[in-house]
C-alpha cells in the first residue's frame, strides 16, 4: 500500500529542490502518493495568503509533509509558516541530524562528528509571544513588573518591546523523553540538556529540574547538562564529544545552525518536526531566492529530509540506501554542486537537477 505524503513545493529555488527531492525518493522503490501543494510568496501573490487552506487539509489527511524551503519576510511581512504549521499541528519536536560525510568541505572534516540536536517547538522565546512598542497593552505589562517584581524596567513605557518567555513542566518533560526515546531507538549514548539556568532561574531553571528528573528513567543513557554559551564552545572545541543535544525552542535554533556549519552548512542538514498529529519535513536552510530557477543550489538538505521521512515511515532499508547513495555522491565529488567543490568556482560542478540524477542512479545500482 502506497503512503500518501503531502508535497509542498515552498518558493525561491523551492521548487526545483522539492522535484529533486521527490525524485531520489521515488529512487529508493518505496510507493508514495504525492499530493502536491503550493505555498509561500509565489501563491500568495495569486491567493492572498502564504498559506492557503488546501495545504493545511492535505497535510491533515496525510499526516506527513515533505517540505521545500519557504522565504520568511525578516522584521516585516508574513510570520513563519513554519512556525505556524508547528503550531496548527503540536509538532514539538524538531530534529536536526549534524553528520559529517566524506567529501564535505568544513574545518571539522578529519573528526567523526555526528550529533543531533532535538528542539523544542512550541515555547521560548520562539514562540512570538510579544508585545510591540508603544502599545497600551504593552506599557500595562511594564507598569505591572514594576509594580510587582524586583526587578524593573528601566526604559520607557513607549520605547520597549516585550517578549514572553515561557517554559512549562510539560512542554519540557514531552521534548527531553522524546531525545532520550530517540537516543536508545537509534543507538545513541548521551543526552545533553542545554539551557540558561545559572541566570534564568524561573524558566530554564525549571528545564533544568526537569531534565534531571526525566533522566532518572533512563539510566542506560548518559545524562549531562550544559549552560548555553559554553554548549557553543565545546561544539566549536570538542564535537566529536556529543551525541543527542536537547534544547528550548531558541537555543535550539541557534545551535542547530552552528552545528550545520561544523559539518559542512547549511547545504547538508536536513530536519524534521514531529509531532502526535503528523510529521512535516523540511531542509534547514532557507529559499535563497536569489538563485531562483538557475538549477544551482544544493539540493543536498532536502533529498536527506526525504531520508529522514522514510524512516519516519518505517522504510528503514530504502533511507539507508538513499542515504549512502548521497553520501557516495558527495565524497565522489563529480557529479556536485558548486558548494560542494573545492573550489566554489570550479567549471566542473553540476546543477540541482544533475546532481540529484546522479544521487538516483547510486540508489537504483543499490
Amino acid at each position: 500500500m502506497a503512503h500518501q505524503v503531502t508535497l509542498i513545493t515552498g518558493d525561491g529555488t523551492g521548487p526545483e529542490l522539492a522535484e529533486a527531492a521527490r525524485r531520489c525518493v521515488d529512487a529508493t522503490g518505496v510507493k508514495i502518493e504525492w499530493d502536491v501543494q503550493e505555498a509561500g510568496v509565489d501563491v500568495m501573490e495569486r491567493t492572498g495568503t502564504p498559506l492557503p487552506d488546501s495545504v493545511l487539509a492535505s497535510l491533515r489527511r496525510t499526516k506527513c509533509a515533505l517540505k521545500a524551503p519557504i522565504t520568511t519576510p525578516v522584521g516585516t511581512g508574513f510570520r513563519s509558516i513554519n512556525v505556524h504549521l508547528r503550531q496548527a499541528f503540536g509538532l514539538y519536536a524538531c530534529v536536526r541530524p549534524c553528520k559529517q560525510y566524506q567529501g564535505v568541505r568544513s574545518y571539522f572534516s578529519s573528526l567523526p562528528v555526528d550529533l543531533v540536536i532535538v528542539r523544542e517547538n512550541t515555547e521560548s522565546l520562539y514562540a512570538g509571544v510579544e508585545f510591540e512598542r508603544g502599545k497600551p497593552e504593552t506599557a500595562g505589562i511594564i507598569d505591572y513588573i514594576n509594580q510587582h517584581s524586583e526587578k524593573k524596567v528601566k526604559t520607557g513605557r513607549d520605547e520597549t518591546g516585550i517578549t514572553i518567555k515561557s517554559i512549562s513542566v510539560s512542554a519540557t518533560e514531552r521534548i527531553v523523553r522524546y531525545a532520550f526515546e530517540y537516543a536508545r531507538a537509534n543507538g545513541r549514548k548521551k543526552v545533553t540538556s542545554v539551557h540558561k539556568a545559572n541566570i534564568l532561574k524561573f524558566t530554564d531553571g525549571l528545564w533544568l529540574e526537569v531534565s534531571r528528573n526525566v533522566a532518572k528513567d533512563f539510566p542506560d543513557i548518559e545524562f549531562e547538562d550544559r549552560i548555553v554559551d559554553n554548549m557553543c564552545m565545546q561544539l566549536v572545541q570538542k564535537p566529536e564529544l556529543y551525541d543527542v543535544l536537547v534544547l528550548p525552542n531558541l537555543y535550539g535554533d541557534v545551535l542547530s545552525d552552528l552545528a550545520a556549519g561544523i559539518v559542512g552548512g547549511l547545504g547538508v542538514a536536513p530536519g524534521a518536526n514531529i509531532g502526535p498529529e503528523g510529521a512535516v519535513f523540511e531542509a534547514t536552510h532557507g529559499s535563497a531566492p536569489k538563485y531562483k530557477g538557475q538549477n544551482k543550489v544544493n539540493p543536498t538538505a532536502l533529498i536527506l529530509s526525504g531520508m529522514l521521512m522514510l524512516r519516519h515511515l518505517k522504510e528503514t532499508s530504502a533511507a539507508d540506501r538513499l542515504e549512502k547513495a548521497v553520501a557516495d555522491v558527495i565524497a565522489e565529488g563529480k557529479y556536485v554542486t558548486y558548494d560542494l567543490k573545492d573550489n566554489r568556482d570550479d567549471p566542473t560542478a553540476v546543477g540541482t537537477r544533475e546532481m540529484a540524477e546522479a544521487i538516483c542512479e547510486r540508489v537504483r545500482k543499490g
